[in-house]
């Protein structure tokens, strides 16, 4: 027994070391250094998404205070530079992979099928999430009817207060208890390492633009083990993330006077408002712009523009701006919708809204990524 069981695991690895070695020969024999490491790291664009930790082949790279660090002698498979979200972009090239066309000019916030405004129809539910409730009400709702066996999302980091951390979860519980935006930071794709481990084969992924992106560029040069289990892409609009130490830090606890233990929910509705359980408590967006993350300011996707459903607040107040990209997503949307989980609303009764979307996707386009 032990005999096979070692001629398997030895079998998988040569399979997946030749995979690899196939994979690299299609691309430049370049090494991390002479292309992310001068082209991203260096100059301050690394995102810290981990993408190209998880998919390095031979492990030459961990995942160190948000981005990546080369451990020992890199390779030069070339992988790295082709999963990267900021290395070498192309917007057509990723559209056209992902929605059979570039978008159109009028296409102020990327290709979609539908937009909607929506929320959970559980009450309990709503208050427990962010907004309207969507992602969460979407997630439980495919878990609940096998459409997946995990997601991939954001959780709380058990040693600090509101510090996010990736997370795969796997049952109706954890997905509740990562209900909730995150306002720092959260490396999700790091988790599929933990699907893989657990050899799950659904999985829907909840993350940030930068990190949809990345997913992209991973199905584009073929990378199956890592996304093939991925069933469904949820968006986050996302202006910018803020850092742990300064804004929760620096602000909330030393400015502020506040104890981040005692936090309930943090949320922007032009300007952050910081709940605790005693008291709102509120911090002007031009306050806590000092605290955002350099790399942000190199992002130029405001919606998540490709992913198969992006969600947002948007200024709205207990509901949630959707918009439905994808075949995939509208498939998992509109089973939601009928099994009574999710209400939605027409898009033209939340004009500012709707306003605000345009504004910010045409201020994050004229970006250099």
């Amino acid at each position: 027994m032990y005999a096979r069981s070692f001629q398997k695991a030895l079998n998988c690895r040569i399979s997946s070391y030749f995979f690899y070695e196939r994979l690299a020969m299609s691309f430049d024999k370049v090494s991390f250094e002479e292309t992310l490491g001068t082209s991203v790291v260096a100059p301050g664009k690394c995102i810290g998404c981990g993408t190209c930790v998880v998919v390095c082949p031979f492990n030459c790279l961990e995942y160190v205070k948000e981005g990546p660090n080369l451990v020992k002698e890199c390779q030069v498979c070339g992988i790295c530079a082709q999963v990267c979200p900021k290395y070498e972009w192309s917007w057509p090239k990723v559209e056209d992979f992902v929605f059979g066309r570039e978008r159109k000019a009028e296409e102020e916030f990327g290709v979609y099928r539908r937009l909607v405004v929506a929320r959970a129809v559980d009450d309990g539910m709503v208050k427990l999430c962010q907004d309207g409730g969507v992602v969460t009400a979407l997630l439980l709702f495919a878990l609940e009817n096998g459409l997946i066996d995990s997601a991939v999302v954001s959780g709380i980091s058990p040693e600090k207060p509101l510090y996010p951390a990736p997370k795969l979860a796997t049952t109706q519980e954890e997905i509740l208890e990562c209900a909730g935006t995150r306002y720092f930071y959260s490396p999700n794709i790091l988790a599929l390492t933990e699907g893989i481990k657990q050899k799950k084969k659904s999985t829907a992924f909840v993350g940030t633009p930068c990190q949809i992106r990345a997913i992209r560029k991973m199905q584009m040069i073929g990378l199956k083990k890592h996304t093939r289990p991925l069933m469904f892409l949820i968006g986050l609009m996302c202006s910018e993330c803020f850092t742990y130490e300064g804004l929760a830090e620096k602000h909330i606890r030393d400015t502020l006077s506040l104890n981040l233990n005692d936090i309930i929910e943090i949320n922007i509705k032009g300007k952050i408002m910081v709940k605790t359980k005693f008291e709102i408590r509120t911090i002007p967006l031009a306050t806590a712009k000092q605290y955002g993350r350099r790399s942000c300011r190199f992002c130029d996707d405001f919606s998540s523009e490709l992913a198969d459903i992006s969600t947002g607040g948007l200024g709205l107040d207990g509901w949630t701006f959707t918009i439905i990209r994808t075949e995939k997503g509208e498939e998992l949307f509109s089973k939601a919708e009928k099994a009574g989980v999710i209400e939605t609303k027409n898009v033209e009764e939340a004009v500012n809204s709707l306003r605000l979307l345009r504004k910010l996707s045409k201020k994050k386009r004229s970006l250099s990524s």
